[in-house]
């Protein structure tokens, strides 16, 4: 036994967006026993499959085309509005666990598209959240996961800048401030999740305090790629796991403190076996 002394971080684990989305989903899988979800519910495949054997159905945009009067729940990443379309025409009921703040940047992008402004996301190609987005410009804004990437463009004058909820704040800001650097005037919208962003800094102390970190995260997850890397900068002696069976007792020495931490999509309760598993090293 190595005595190992494990803690775990108090802030990580789902946030609010997610928390209501699950939420809801296991309200309705006990009141009617399953439930269609338009993509996976969570990045975190652990989670997913425990929402599955409760009798979860997750779908895709195929299926939801030939899906006929049943009950489909969007996830809190939100959606574009062909969506909601697909719905109507075939007499779908939506279960709409869009966050707040996604739905809010939602209508602000919207909004600016309306106004004709030239809008350029930072964001990850692809990504649920981003696909909702780009809808509200009929696809027409330009998404940009760095700086290199939206500097090949041909850039307008005048550029309207948002963001997907979950990035780097600072990236954000230092994007800006590069491009007014340029010579281009930058009508920035900060519309980065506070409840994420500041997960950076919280991550940045914790990480300090302890000999090892066990980040643990779903391999999909954007926000957890983006958090590990802030806990791997701050001690080098970090280490990313998606599942328990990850584990490698190798890692650890006799006596080392050990933090665990995760990202927004990721279950306390996983991370509760996570802290079980080390103490039995």
């Amino acid at each position: 036994m190595r005595q190992l002394q494990v803690h775990i971080d108090s802030s990580s684990g789902f946030c609010f967006g997610v928390i209501y989305a699950i939420q809801m989903a296991e309200d309705l899988l006990e009141e009617q026993g399953y439930l269609y979800c338009l993509g996976d519910i969570v990045h975190n495949d652990v989670e997913v499959e425990r929402l599955q054997k409760k009798g979860l159905r997750i779908i895709n945009y195929e299926a939801l085309s030939t899906l006929r009067d049943e009950c489909v729940l969007i996830r809190a990443h939100g959606e574009p509005p062909s969506t909601y379309q697909i719905a109507m025409e075939n007499n779908l009921t939506l279960v709409d666990a869009s966050c707040p703040v996604v739905l809010k940047l939602q209508n602000r992008i919207k909004t600016s598209f309306d106004k004709k402004d030239q809008i350029f996301i930072y964001g990850k190609h692809g990504h649920a959240e981003v696909l909702g987005l780009l809808g509200q410009t009929n696809n027409e804004a330009v998404v940009f996961e760095n700086l290199d990437e939206l500097l090949r463009h041909e850039l307008p004058q005048n550029i309207t800048l948002y963001s997907q909820t979950t990035k780097s704040t600072d990236s954000f800001y230092r994007i800006k401030n590069e491009l007014e650097t340029r010579g281009y005037s930058v009508a920035a919208n900060d519309t980065i999740c506070r409840q994420v962003s500041n997960r950076d800094k919280e991550l940045r102390r914790f990480a300090q305090r302890f000999d090892k970190i066990v980040f643990v995260s779903g391999t999909k997850s954007s926000n957890g790629r983006v958090l590990y890397q802030v806990c791997k900068d701050t001690n080098p002696n970090t280490y990313f796991v998606s599942m328990v069976e990850e584990l490698n007792p190798e890692w650890f020495e006799a006596g080392n403190t050990i933090g665990i931490c995760g990202a927004t999509s990721t279950p306390m309760w996983l991370m509760e076996e996570v802290r079980d598993a080390l103490l039995t090293f």
